[in-house]
C-alpha cells in the first residue's frame, strides 16, 4: 500500500515536471531551429507581450504560462 502510494506521487510529479511552461527564449531557439532546417532564409521572431499581437496567424508559440507570445514572420527577398 504504501509502495503504490508513493509510486503514485511521483508519477504525478513527473506529470507536473512535464507540464512547466518553458522560458521564452529556450522555445524560440527551438522554434529557430525548426526554421532553419527548413531552409527559410530570412524570417524574424520576437516574443511580445499577448496584447501586442496583432495577428494570430504570426504567432508560432507561447510561453511565460501563456502570457507572452512568439511572433513569426517571413521577408521576401
Amino acid at each position: 500500500m504504501q509502495r503504490t502510494l508513493i509510486t503514485l506521487l511521483l508519477l504525478a510529479c513527473t506529470g507536473l515536471a512535464q507540464a512547466a511552461p518553458k522560458p521564452c527564449a529556450e522555445l524560440k531557439a527551438e522554434i529557430e531551429a525548426k526554421i532553419q532546417a527548413a531552409g527559410v532564409p530570412s524570417y524574424t521572431l520576437e516574443i511580445v507581450a499577448n496584447d501586442e499581437v496583432k495577428d494570430q496567424a504570426t504567432v508560432v508559440g507561447s510561453c511565460e504560462n501563456g502570457s507572452r507570445k512568439i511572433i513569426y514572420q517571413r521577408h521576401s527577398d
